[in-house]
């Protein structure tokens, strides 16, 4: 959705949607075969992707404290896991 915000295609948004649905229906799935308890916070991989892709697709500027958020991201999801 940011490249549509940058230049208007609708290439983009189609894109875009396509993995927000396709995002969705894997979450659905994963319902399916482990317990609400893991899927849940399995979702806040969703801001380790996003600072992933800002940062190295968009060239943003990520700061430190959001690569420590990260790192406690991934390392709470590893508590609940293993």
């Amino acid at each position: 959705m940011k490249a549509y915000a940058t230049s208007p295609k609708k290439l983009h948004v189609l894109m875009g949607l396509g993995f927000y649905g396709t995002g969705a229906l894997l979450n659905i799935v994963l319902l399916k075969f482990l317990p609400l308890t893991i899927v849940l916070p399995a979702n806040a991989l969703t801001y380790v992707w996003t600072l992933i892709i800002a940062r190295f697709a968009f060239k943003e500027a990520v700061g430190p404290l959001r690569w420590i958020g990260v790192t406690c991201i991934m390392g709470g999801l590893c508590l609940l896991v293993f």
